[in-house]
């Protein structure tokens, strides 16, 4: 089985966290251009239906905001991860980083300061319900969240007073009552009153639990967080993994590219061009559409050959080798030698006892 060093080294490895992170990128920046467009219409629709009063921030101009967040982001992830470009590579991991930083700071002081970030909560939906009949889309989002959590207003139901249309001295027939997206249903599918909250604001609290929703939606939406644990992880995760998923993508590509451009096997026009190189001297075969891809052997150029031994009309001269000649021994010196050998004397002591023969001539 091969290490993880020889894994991470092949083309394979390459390849694969390269496609990941740019599918990745691509459906993000594809989710990010359907929220920024469904953001745009929604925003048409409310500048047809709204007021000149209505100043408060429409869901519509946050879902643009995020959905060109979104988009923007996801596309320089997509378009840095398909040109192999180290820096916007960089600036995608950077940006995830710090937005994941961002929503974790975020989580943390609405835990620690949970008091204040409730006030901060309820004075926003008390200006929302001050224009609620101006802004439609806060209209929507408010009635689908008092009829899902069974809830009215921001802190308790009492905050309907602030909207002109039903505070209690008024003299229109929503006067001193709430929508009819507060009132307890009592039957199944049953004909809505939308009346059925009329002079509710002015009666006691005890008085109501038939009739209306009392409990605040702050409140209410608390409370279903904590009586479901497992759900506000779940969309915590749902919320938090995808970001760290590109994170860990951008930060795995981004190094090997940081690896291979300090190899020779990747097309990289700034290192070779310091190096000496010019463009036409390279062989970019095989370095794929975006001139990006790693080769085996890399793309510098090889060695020019002479011009006449790369001729493919030159033909090689045949070269005859001939078998060495046996040594020739001249036959009396062969024959002492073969005496020496049968009379059991070595070369050596033959000339030992030639030298003992010439130090006794000398003596006498």
């Amino acid at each position: 089985m091969p290490s993880y060093k020889e894994v991470r080294n092949s083309n394979r490895f390459y390849y694969f966290i390269k496609f990941t992170l740019n599918v990745y990128s691509m459906l993000f920046s594809l989710l990010g251009l359907c929220v920024l467009c469904v953001g745009v219409y929604a925003e048409v629709e409310r500048q047809k239906n709204r007021t000149l009063e209505g100043v408060f921030l429409a869901p519509a101009v946050v879902l643009i905001l995020l959905g060109l967040v979104m988009f923007t982001v996801s596309l320089v992830g997509m378009v840095g991860s398909l040109r192999d470009n180290k820096t916007l590579l960089h600036m995608f991991l950077c940006v995830l980083c710090v937005l994941l930083f961002l929503q974790a700071v975020a989580l943390i002081v609405a835990l620690i300061f949970e008091k204040k970030t409730s006030a901060l909560f309820q004075s926003s939906i008390r200006e929302g319900i001050k224009h609620y009949y101006d802004d439609l889309d806060f209209k929507n989002i408010l009635d689908f969240v008092q009829q899902k959590f069974s809830c009215c207003g921001g802190d308790d139901y009492k905050d309907w007073g602030v909207n002109q249309y039903h505070f209690c001295n008024g003299t229109g027939p929503l006067a001193c009552g709430v929508p009819y997206t507060c009132c307890v249903p009592h039957k199944v599918r049953e004909v809505v009153n939308t009346l059925c909250g009329y002079k509710t604001l002015s009666q006691q609290r005890e008085l109501l639990d038939e009739v209306i929703h009392v409990r605040g939606c702050i409140h209410a939406v608390n409370l279903w967080m904590g009586d479901n644990v497992g759900a506000t992880i779940g969309l915590c995760c749902a919320i938090g993994l995808p970001q760290l998923m590109g994170i860990m993508l951008s930060c795995m590509f981004w190094n090997l590219l940081v690896e291979m451009s300090e190899s020779m096997d990747m097309v990289d026009f700034k290192i070779l061009k310091r190096a000496g190189f010019e463009y036409s001297e390279l062989d970019l075969a095989g370095a794929g559409c975006c001139l990006c891809l790693p080769r085996d052997g890399g793309y510098l150029p090889l060695p020019a050959l002479d011009p006449i031994l790369s001729d493919p009309d030159l033909k090689p001269i045949p070269i005859r080798v001939q078998r060495p000649l046996p040594v020739q021994v001249h036959k009396p010196l062969a024959q002492s030698l073969q005496d020496l050998q049968l009379s059991g004397l070595r070369l050596d002591e033959v000339d030992i006892g030639r030298k003992q023969n010439k130090q006794k001539r000398r003596e006498y």
